[in-house]
């Protein structure tokens, strides 16, 4: 487990709670969107596709930052501030199968967009609490 992550925040990234990741457009502007996520002990994994802006905004600049709110105490939050690091090709969108069961869709299948979808991996380097 990464040692920046304070060990009684970690249930927040074990759990399917619904994230909030911010990128940077290539006019410098922030986009953030809610995100379906998996934490696997040192980096954190999300689908995506290479047609939509946050795919283009990451290319431009890989700074990443993903903000989970605790569900039942809405002013404990954990953010982490990373990096783009990988990009797994995910043209059977398997990935995409795997986060819609753990969010639970016990019936997910794989999205129409599937020969676009990849897996973006995001290194863990600080966070921020509350």
């Amino acid at each position: 487990m990464s040692t920046v992550i304070p060990e009684h925040l970690v249930p927040l990234l074990q759990n399917p709670n619904y994230a909030y990741l911010g990128t940077i457009r290539p006019d410098d502007t922030v986009q953030v969107n809610p995100m379906w996520f998996l934490y696997d002990g040192e980096s954190i994994r999300f689908t995506h596709t290479t047609k939509r802006a946050k795919y283009r905004n990451l290319m431009h600049n890989p700074s990443m930052s993903l903000a989970i709110i605790d569900p039942v105490n809405p002013f404990h939050y954990l953010e982490v501030r990373g990096r783009l690091v990988e990009v797994i090709p995910d043209p059977e969108g398997e990935f995409y199968v795997v986060l819609g069961k753990r969010y639970g869709n016990a019936e997910q299948q794989p999205p129409k967009d599937s020969p676009d979808r990849v897996v973006l991996v995001m290194s863990i380097e600080s966070t921020t609490t509350q």
